[in-house]
């Protein structure tokens, strides 16, 4: 079964006496609709935080009506206006250095500031950068922004990406987005989480990183969300996983 290997992994943490952190971000949120529904009844049904990567400019007061009844949830920063601004034929990416730096850092400004007052404590000043893509002169500029934290994809290389900014990533991403955006099916979906995971066992990557579980709940089907609900069953209560919130995993020493 596919699920027997994320319980063999698990016994293995257990068998070192160690905890297994996860978290879990979703991107592209903007307003309540079907598509966020799910989300929201797994993150309540397994009482699992979860973090919801708003878009600032696009931001719709059905959201932030749905959220202030759900404590399961936080906000983190998606970018500004999820647009791209790169040249034709390279990466999308919302902030690079193709326009102005200091556009971009006070279109990051008003976009925090935003987010704060439509969802004042529930607000976590972390920044996902749309298509996880960053450039590190507007990192540099994130601490006196007061952002408190980072996260993109792929596993951190250092715990700051600059100083006072921790970083933490997400690892598994369900969705094939250059195969028609599609879900990957469960026993590829689940690899990436043992991936990371064991890979944090052995000590081949940042073992105090939490593994991160990446959702998009625009783009998910019914397929996608029975894999998240069963990895949330499946280790929810187990005794060798510790489900973490956004602000927690930032704040995680080495």
């Amino acid at each position: 079964m596919t699920f027997d290997r994320l319980d063999d992994e698990l016994a293995r943490w257990a068998d070192v006496g160690r905890v297994a952190t996860l978290w879990w971000r979703d991107d592209d949120a903007v307003a309540m609709t079907r598509a966020l529904a799910p989300l929201l009844e797994l993150a309540r049904a397994h009482e699992v935080p979860v973090a919801l990567a708003v878009v600032p400019a696009l931001l719709e007061g059905s959201l932030v009506a749905t959220v202030a009844p759900a404590p399961q949830c936080s906000i983190v920063q998606h970018g500004y206006a999820h647009r791209n601004h790169a040249p034709a034929g390279a990466k999308p990416r919302e902030l690079g250095v193709e326009r102005p730096l200091e556009v971009v850092v006070a279109e990051l400004g008003s976009g925090r500031d935003r987010l704060r007052t439509a969802f004042g404590p529930r607000f976590e000043p972390v920044l996902v950068p749309p298509w996880n893509r960053i450039d590190p002169h507007v990192v540099a500029e994130l601490p006196a922004l007061g952002f408190v934290g980072l996260s993109t994809f792929g596993p951190r290389t250092c715990r700051d990406a600059a100083p006072g900014l921790p970083c933490c990533n997400a690892h598994a991403d369900p969705i094939a987005w250059r195969d028609g955006r599609r879900f990957v099916g469960a026993a590829h979906a689940l690899d990436a989480v043992l991936d990371h995971l064991a890979r944090r066992r052995r000590g081949t990557v940042d073992p105090d990183e939490p593994t991160g579980m990446l959702t998009h709940h625009l783009v998910f089907d019914a397929e996608a969300w029975r894999f998240v609900g069963e990895l949330l069953a499946r280790t929810c209560h187990h005794p060798a996983v510790r489900w973490v919130s956004i602000a927690d995993a930032v704040r995680r020493g080495p």
